[in-house]
């Protein structure tokens, strides 16, 4: 099963509504999108959300790249032999995560396609479906933020994230005010997106305790994840890594006790793709830690890929796999299945995904 045609490119597309984390404000995105054709008449679809200050890299850099590499690294290449593919992405596109998680999607794709199985089939199935949360990003007001988790509960979905991390009162204020609007059955997680101080962070807790928060992702910046190690094992427990975890070596250094963390939060745009995604995975089960799987604003190529990888690793407990939900438009269709704020997959082989051929 040769690959004979590559390409890839960059899409603009628009947000359903502007949307605020710590650092950054977005009203659109701009993907990368790549597709493989191989002599066997079979399409494998990927797509990436390269952000510097969450992937390390730039679209610009990206793009380039994939200009460069990825006809001649493809191109004439079995696309059965996935284990020596995987690896030369890794050693060709070592700074471009985003990038190289878009082509490892693609190839993830034709590989299953050719064995007629969704490729949670083909990695060994280890849950049939999970809850997802939905993402409340900062909002300029406490009302705007309960009006938004009105919404989405009125939608069927169970569990709320609420980005947080710019202003300690206003987050505890945000997540009281949304706890009485909902009330005390739907789920509750903040991501602080590396906004406060050890002190904020404890904080922040001991507040949780009585609204219900199910834990907080990443309170500390990236590069300061030893500096969890001030905080007591309990809170260290109810803490996901994000920004400090990009890679299967981060993973391994952050699992030697004491652990920093007792959560890992897997974007594929951060590691790479598939392959390294289920290297984080394996040393979370050994370790004893529990996986969260969260994405970006991407397409549902890439929550499509999240999540056939999350159903197949026995150590996943949480979703946040909701990216694709804040496009107006995308390029791609199919891939998973939402009910009632589960997530599931298809019976489609690959991810299960239709891309739209390139005009």
């Amino acid at each position: 099963m040769r690959i004979t045609k590559a390409e890839s490119w960059v899409e603009r597309l628009e947000l359903t509504r502007p949307y605020t984390i710590a650092f950054a404000s977005f009203t659109h995105i701009e993907l990368l999108f790549v597709r493989l054709e191989t002599d066997e008449g079979l399409v494998g679809a990927g797509s990436g959300t390269p952000v510097r200050a969450i992937t390390l890299e730039t679209l610009e850099g990206a793009v380039e790249i994939l200009a460069e590499k990825l006809e001649p690294l493809l191109v004439g290449r079995d696309a059965r032999q996935l284990g020596g593919l995987l690896g030369t992405l890794r050693e060709e596109l070592p700074a471009n995560p985003a990038a190289r998680a878009s082509v490892d999607m693609a190839l993830h794709d034709l590989f299953a396609k050719k064995l007629g199985l969704p490729l949670v089939e083909v990695l060994g199935r280890a849950h049939e479906s999970l809850p997802t949360s939905i993402t409340i990003g900062i909002k300029d007001t406490v009302e705007e933020a309960v009006e938004e988790a009105l919404e989405y509960q009125g939608r069927g979905f169970r569990i709320l994230k609420i980005k947080a991390g710019s202003n300690l009162e206003q987050d505890l204020e945000v997540v009281a005010k949304v706890r009485e609007a909902v009330g005390q059955e739907m789920g509750i997680r903040v991501d602080a997106n590396q906004g406060y101080s050890l002190e904020d962070t404890e904080r922040y807790f001991q507040a949780g305790k009585r609204l219900g928060i199910e834990f907080v992702e990443q309170p500390l910046p990236g590069e300061a994840a030893s500096s969890m190690l001030g905080l007591p094992e309990e809170i260290r427990l109810r803490s996901a890594a994000d920004e400090s975890l990009h890679s299967p070596a981060q993973a391994l250094a952050l699992a030697a006790p004491p652990q920093p963390f007792g959560i890992y939060n897997i974007k594929l745009m951060k590691c790479g793709g598939v392959g390294p995604a289920l290297s984080i995975a394996e040393i979370a089960r050994l370790a004893c830690i529990d996986l969260m799987w969260g994405c970006m604003d991407e397409s549902v190529i890439g929550i499509a890929a999240a999540l056939h990888a999350a159903l197949a690793c026995p150590a996943t407990r949480y979703l946040d796999l909701d990216g694709s939900l804040d496009l107006a438009r995308d390029l791609a269709t199919g891939g998973f299945v939402l009910e009632n704020g589960f997530l599931r997959t298809t019976q489609a082989p690959g991810l299960g995904v239709t891309l739209e051929e390139r005009t």
